[in-house]
């Protein structure tokens, strides 16, 4: 008997041991946040010295981006892409948390208040309302900021001259040359009379490039329609008066809530037969006419030499002239000018005067899906 209760004893605390080590090791599987379980995880496996060589540098870098798009995007995956490789060709580390405010002003003041607890040696912007969000967060504590995809960077205030930007914040501009798409209209249609301009009047990027559309339309004695919106619906109600305004063609700068909405209004222009031109080719990718504008693949990795000659060479942003570029590619949407009952060899001929280079391409919602 005194053996059988012994036994019985000993299995008891045997299945609170199986449980209570099931509990340690699965617990994170009811309820707890899976996130703070891979941080979690990160952590203990630099304490055990299992995530990295603790004699390599590390630096901290805080990525936001403003809002999922296709140009947008290709700058954050080319960032990271060329960090990693200026990491492994100099023997550091390149620690990126990135996140995304989603056009969300609340979000984006969390995100950038987290980069500052976490403590990131450098933060990077991409587009302008992220660029001026860590302007204004960095005014005291000085981390440097690098900006990437701002159209106008003296005009948004963010630096004194693009030359010498005067504080802690420099970076590289997608300055779009609105004469040269202005050109491209009028050569694939020397008799338009009405020209539309679509876009959002609270984006920065949009007021010179507008301001530039203007001058030149009224120049030409050419009949101006503008159209505004702040978020997708609007710019679909946009996109229908537009067509009910009977213009010859529409015009948007680099200007996001257009980007975002381009798939939602593409068709709206096409069946009317109007060509939409915009200031990137995503816009193109997503179902506008023709999107001209800079490389933002390549402005990404630009992007990221930047911030890395901050933090490996100590480069003073003060001092670190804004890198722009030559935008003179045209990516014309093959689809869509059939749509339009365009031909595509006398288009790619009357445009070829006005650009470096002309690029074809094919409706899709990512760069990624056209294979």
């Amino acid at each position: 008997m005194k053996k059988n209760f012994t036994r019985v004893i000993l299995s008891m605390l045997l299945a609170m041991i199986f449980c209570l080590s099931l509990a340690s090791c699965g617990g994170a599987g009811s309820g707890a946040n899976p996130d703070e379980n891979i941080e979690n995880a990160e952590e203990s496996d630099s304490e055990n010295g299992a995530e990295s060589n603790p004699d390599t540098p590390v630096y901290q870098i805080g990525l936001c981006n403003y809002v999922d798009d296709a140009s947008l995007n290709q700058i954050v995956d080319n960032i990271q892409a060329r960090l990693s490789e200026i990491g492994a060709e100099n023997g550091v580390e390149f620690r990126v948390r990135y996140d995304n405010c989603n056009a969300d002003a609340a979000v984006l003041s969390q995100i950038i208040a987290n980069f500052i607890a976490d403590g990131v040696d450098l933060m990077i912007g991409v587009a302008t309302p992220v660029a001026i969000a860590m302007q204004a967060a960095t005014e005291e504590n000085q981390i440097p900021v690098v900006f990437s995809a701002v159209s106008d960077p003296e005009g948004a205030e963010l630096v004194r001259s693009n030359q010498t930007p005067g504080a802690n914040i420099t970076g590289t501009s997608d300055y779009l040359n609105t004469n040269a798409m202005m050109n491209l209209i009028f050569a694939a249609n020397p008799d338009a009379s009405k020209i539309g301009l679509l876009y959002d009047q609270g984006q920065d990027s949009s007021t010179a490039p507008i301001a530039d559309a203007k001058a030149y339309l009224k120049n030409k004695g050419v009949e101006i329609v503008e159209r505004a919106g702040t978020s997708t619906d609007e710019v679909m109600l946009a996109a229908q008066a537009l067509v009910s305004d009977g213009v010859d063609a529409v015009f948007t700068p680099t200007d996001n809530t257009i980007m975002t909405a381009e798939l939602s209004i593409y068709e709206i222009f096409s069946t009317a037969g109007i060509p939409h031109y915009a200031g990137a080719d995503s816009f193109a990718l997503n179902g506008a006419f023709v999107g001209y504008g800079v490389d933002y693949a390549n402005l990404g990795r630009e992007t990221a030499d930047m911030a890395a000659d901050l933090l490996l060479n100590n480069a003073n942003p003060a001092e670190t002239p804004v890198r722009t570029f030559d935008n003179g590619t045209a990516t014309v949407n093959i689809e869509i000018c059939e749509q339009l009952g365009l031909d595509l060899n006398y288009i790619k001929s009357a445009f070829a005067p006005h650009c470096t280079n002309i690029v074809e391409i094919t409706t899709a919602e990512s760069f990624d899906d056209l294979g």
